[in-house]
């Protein structure tokens, strides 16, 4: 077990350092997609290594026993932590869902799923469900132009028919549970903004107008809410800058993400061979 203890935690924290210098140049859709992956992995390997520790407070009533005395403090600290993160993967879930309930409340879509508040507050974004729709307030529409406003809808589009919103809540979960995965979380969300950048310049066929769209939008001053995804917010300098460039091809830090992912795969194998070993003692 002594090496089970401590490798979730490193690599965790291996994780958090590297991945998210390792995809910026990868493609957005790629990467965002091998970050949630790596961290639901990881976050799963550091809970499965939490919980054998916690396991040791009940050796009398479940067969799950470490056999290694003097393991009670450090059980102990493992049930407190495994307990916060399901606390917080329990308030994560809440929030998000009681902030859909409410956004899906403003309106009913027009066509196009388009739902326009009469709002002063510049907001825009995507608000998931079956079916999804677009949720724009009046001083959004507002602030932007007509090219820029055909720009922000492609965006949000983008948001709705690529799941994006499954993609950062799955994320969130994980660094719920895992809080060396913060960075992690926000770069997937990060990631998710730029695929839907992205996206939308294909649809529209003009890079520089979604970036002065993401640009006017961020200086409206409007910030999605941590439920839905929306065109500002999420490192608007850095959306902005990889738009004035050709798209990644995909292909650059791919190696270091799939890396990553293995070593998170690695980490389950650890702690399940630490865990089998300990029972059958």
């Amino acid at each position: 077990m002594s090496l089970a203890v401590p490798l979730p935690v490193a690599l965790s924290l291996l994780l958090a350092i590297l991945a998210p210098r390792a995809v910026r140049r990868t493609a957005p859709a790629t990467a965002a997609r091998g970050l949630v992956v790596a961290a639901v992995v990881t976050s799963g390997a550091y809970a499965a290594c939490l919980l054998m520790l916690a396991s040791t407070l009940v050796e009398d009533l479940l067969p799950l026993s470490t056999g290694d005395g003097g393991a009670g403090p450090l059980g102990a600290v493992a049930a407190v932590l495994l307990a916060w993160g399901l606390w917080r993967l329990a308030g994560d879930l809440t929030v998000r869902r009681s902030m859909r309930r409410r956004l899906r409340g403003v309106g009913r879509p027009r066509g196009g799923g388009l739902v326009v508040a009469e709002w002063d507050e510049p907001h825009a974004l995507a608000v998931p469900g079956r079916p999804g729709h677009v949720l724009v307030t009046t001083g959004m529409l507002r602030a932007l132009d007509a090219g820029e406003r055909r720009a922000m809808l492609a965006h949000e589009r983008a948001h709705l028919t690529g799941h994006h919103d499954r993609l950062v809540s799955w994320a969130a979960a994980a660094a719920a549970v895992d809080p060396f995965l913060a960075s992690v979380r926000d770069e997937v969300a990060h990631q998710a903004e730029r695929w839907a950048d992205e996206d939308a310049a294909a649809a529209v066929g003009d890079r520089a107008l979604v970036a002065r769209a993401v640009a006017r939008a961020a200086l409206a001053g409007g910030r999605p809410p941590p439920a839905t995804a929306g065109t500002g917010g999420s490192g608007v300098v850095h959306r902005v800058r990889a738009l004035t460039h050709p798209p990644p091809d995909g292909g650059r830090g791919l190696v270091l993400l799939l890396a990553l992912t293995a070593v998170a795969a690695a980490e389950v194998a650890v702690v399940a061979a630490a865990w089998l070993g300990a029972t059958s003692m």
